[in-house]
């Protein structure tokens, strides 16, 4: 699946039709949120993701959202399962968002 952006207008709706999320929380002037970004990218093609939908939200633009998810440093990923948020943290290493989803949603 592709990676969707999202915004503080679709994000609701978006929560609602698809069963388990990723939202990865970014700004324009992060440096590490850039760095990331290829590799969000390939997880969202990689087949061990396949029950997975990456939202990709500007994190200044989209304070609604940010507020939901408890966004506090970024870039910062969060986990829905069915609409309700079950994680989510800070992170510039892709290993640990792949943990975090496994554990969260995917297990």
């Amino acid at each position: 699946m592709a990676l969707i952006p999202a915004n503080d207008q679709n994000y609701q709706q978006l929560l609602h039709d698809n069963e388990n999320v990723l939202i990865k929380f970014y700004a324009d002037w992060c440096g590490n949120c850039k760095l990331i970004a290829p590799k969000v990218r390939r997880m969202s093609e990689d087949e061990n993701f396949a029950g997975l939908t990456i939202l990709d939200i500007n994190a200044e633009e989209n304070p609604e959202a940010r507020k939901l998810a408890g966004v506090d440093n970024l870039p910062f990923f969060a986990v829905f399962k069915k609409g309700e948020l079950v994680g989510g943290s800070a992170a510039s290493k892709i290993e640990f968002v792949q943990e975090m989803v496994t554990q969260k949603l995917l297990s």
